[in-house]
């Protein structure tokens, strides 16, 4: 029997140090996305200077990512169940490292985008790729120390982007400035090829299926033509293409509807299960994912602006900033899921909207009443009241919205999310150009540079009143969500295979080596 078989047999001794080192892998793999989508919004102000990068700019260098991160991440999944999970996971953390390179050694802002755009979509073919190694890798009666873990390394990467981020631009490593945030995810992208070939079990779908290319196309066409306008409707003062750009989204998302209701009749194999959006607290789940993906695109890039650019901060002093913050959203995740939602069901998720909704607006008042002498102290307890109203949402969503999708549409409905989620997060930055650069007014600072703190504290108070109304929208679309979300019995889906979808009787999820 080979190693690769002795894999596939429970109990065995070497399979149990092999799992435990592909877990290590995959959920390596996961923070170093995490730490990618985070780490880069410490570093803007210094990649504005160095690269000259337009407000635009800034926004492709974020919004690109997650776009791309967003269109994919339903077809990476879909990938790996037909051609084999490892062997996209290995190809997405070679296409994520080369994309980090361009990233590090970019010669101008175009380039640095199109490297960030490369960047999501590789992240889309990795990502996915990690809880479905896992699910097929764990029986089920261990995922839920494990999913544990993989808890702990999500709060773990929002507390350390930003100070890695803080850090390593702050160091000015041989004078290469913001570059390193980058190029550090090369000796972690190569180790994690290296190592993830020899340990990581290959596995793929029990069923053939097959790629919905049309379904593909459709989606990614229209949330281009949705989110392009948006970032570039300012700088180009709102042409009429726009518009009509941002309107013809509409009609392709319809397309989108229609096509897929025809591919599950054609072949049951369509890119997205429309029958989920049945099930009313999927339905809402996923409005409830998509406008809080909004609210945190806005807040974590106007905030770091706000810092840098408004107040004057260097990157250190800003990550340092935002521990509070991630200590909270860590500390509510874990009470949430644990101790909270079994006794009271989504009632958590709505006081965590009104909490974070309260400590927006806490900070809001704050920005206005201290102006430009605001200390770091004083943010203190704005941040941990939205840290901990983050927490109460963004651990118990996954739960509350799976909690009635039937079983075999699990792995579906679970993609849904996360796209959905990315796809929020790209329309905020999107949005960003209309809540805070729409109100600065840049030939004004551009004669009176005195007047830069003033006016991005105006804007991100702007912003901010924008982010606590669509909290306000969250909290009645969470009436949609189950009272209490059914608990998952250990051990009862033993017979769920990676894609979520349930194997026939006596059949394994396929393993190959």
């Amino acid at each position: 029997m080979s190693s690769h078989e002795a894999a596939a047999v429970p109990g065995d001794a070497a399979t149990d140090r092999r799992r435990w080192i592909a877990l290590a892998i995959v959920m390596t793999a996961a923070f170093m996305d995490l730490v990618d989508a985070t780490i880069v919004n410490i570093a803007i102000p210094s990649i504005e200077r160095d690269l000259g990068a337009s407000f635009g700019a800034i926004q492709w260098i974020t919004a690109g990512y997650a776009l791309a991160f967003a269109a994919g991440l339903i077809t990476g999944g879909r990938l790996g169940d037909i051609y084999g999970r490892k062997r996209l996971f290995l190809l997405g953390t070679a296409g994520f490292t080369v994309a980090s390179a361009l990233c590090g050694f970019a010669a101008n802002p175009e380039m640095l985008v199109a490297s960030r755009l490369l960047q999501g979509a590789a992240a889309a073919m990795m990502v996915p790729q990690v809880l479905s190694i896992i699910h097929v890798t764990f029986p089920a009666h261990e995922r839920g120390k494990v999913f544990g873990m993989f808890g702990a390394i999500i709060g773990l990467g929002a507390v350390s982007g930003p100070l890695l981020g803080a850090l390593l631009t702050q160091w000015n490593i041989a004078g290469l400035e913001w570059r390193p945030i980058f190029l550090i995810n090369l000796p972690v992208g190569i180790a994690g090829l290296i190592l993830g070939r020899k340990f990581i079990t290959e596995s793929k779908a029990p069923k053939a299926l097959r790629l919905d290319i049309v379904g593909v196309l459709l989606v990614t066409l229209a949330l281009l033509m949705l989110i392009y306008p948006l970032t570039r409707g300012r700088e180009l003062d709102w042409p009429l293409w726009g518009h009509l750009c941002m309107a013809g989204s509409l009609l392709v998302f319809g397309a989108l509807v229609a096509y897929e209701k025809y591919k599950a009749r054609k072949d049951g194999s369509p890119l997205v299960e429309l029958s989920l959006f049945k099930v009313k607290s999927f339905a809402a789940g996923i409005a409830v994912q998509l406008t809080f993906g909004v609210v945190m695109g806005i807040f974590f890039l106007v905030w770091t602006l706000y810092m840098q650019i408004g107040l004057g901060w260097s990157p250190l002093k800003a990550g340092l900033t935002g521990v509070p913050f991630s200590i909270a959203v860590s500390t509510a995740a874990g009470l949430s899921v644990q101790k909270l939602v079994p006794r009271f069901g989504r009632k958590v998720l709505q006081t965590g909207a009104v909490t974070m909704a309260a400590g927006l607006l806490l900070y809001l008042w704050e920005a206005g009443r201290y102006g430009n002498a605001i200390e770091p102290w004083q943010m203190i307890a704005p941040l941990v009241v939205m840290g901990l109203g983050m927490g109460l949402i963004v651990a118990p969503l996954t739960d509350a919205v799976l909690s009635e999708v039937p079983r075999e549409h699990a792995g579906s409905a679970s993609g849904l999310i996360n796209t959905t989620g990315q796809m929020g997060n790209a329309l905020g930055l999107g949005l960003v150009s209309v809540v805070f650069f729409g109100v600065i007014d840049e030939e004004r600072l551009a004669r009176v540079p005195a007047e830069v703190g003033a006016a991005f504290t105006d804007a991100f108070q702007n912003a901010l009143g924008w982010a606590v109304a669509v909290l306000a929208g969250i909290f009645l679309v969470m009436f949609a969500l189950p009272a209490k979300p059914k608990q998952h019995i250990e051990g009862a889906e033993d017979d769920v295979d990676g894609d979520g979808a349930q194997s026939e009787p006596g059949k394994e999820p396929v393993l190959t080596h």
